[in-house]
């Protein structure tokens, strides 16, 4: 009795199924599928934290400081340093000597916790801080 060649099966499992995902990617570079590659996730974090930064025909009552920027985005849930930068768009400076003054003025508390990883800092908004970024 003759066994079956299910050699195609190999085929399938490791060069179609790679073959798939890579080609819309290099049509999509080339400019030729542009609509069959979906937003890259790059594109949608950046429009994701979008929401911070006012726009011209929404002008708040009072103007928004960077400082207000940082206690918004800390009362929405951003936790590190990092985070915080992704969300503000503020560089690493900048955004250095407003969480100090923050801190100073009660409005920011820093919590340093060992992680699974090493230590890790943790700001979170003090009552006064989320007093003043909703007043």
């Amino acid at each position: 009795m003759a066994d079956p060649n299910f050699s195609w099966i190999y085929i399938i499992l490791f060069l179609a199924i790679p073959l798939a995902r890579i080609i819309p990617r290099l049509l999509a570079k080339k400019g030729i599928g542009k609509s069959l590659i979906q937003q890259s996730p790059k594109e949608q974090s950046e429009s994701k934290f979008e929401p911070y930064r006012q726009s011209p025909e929404t002008q708040p009552s009072k103007p928004v400081s960077d400082a207000n920027l940082v206690l918004g985005a800390l009362n929405q849930g951003s936790k590190s340093f990092e985070s915080l930068q992704k969300n503000t768009g503020l560089g690493n400076q900048e955004l250095d000597s407003i969480l100090e003054d923050l801190e100073k003025n009660g409005m920011l508390k820093v919590v340093h916790k060992q992680g699974m990883f090493g230590p890790k800092t943790e700001l979170h908004p003090t009552d006064r801080g989320f007093k003043e970024y909703y007043s």
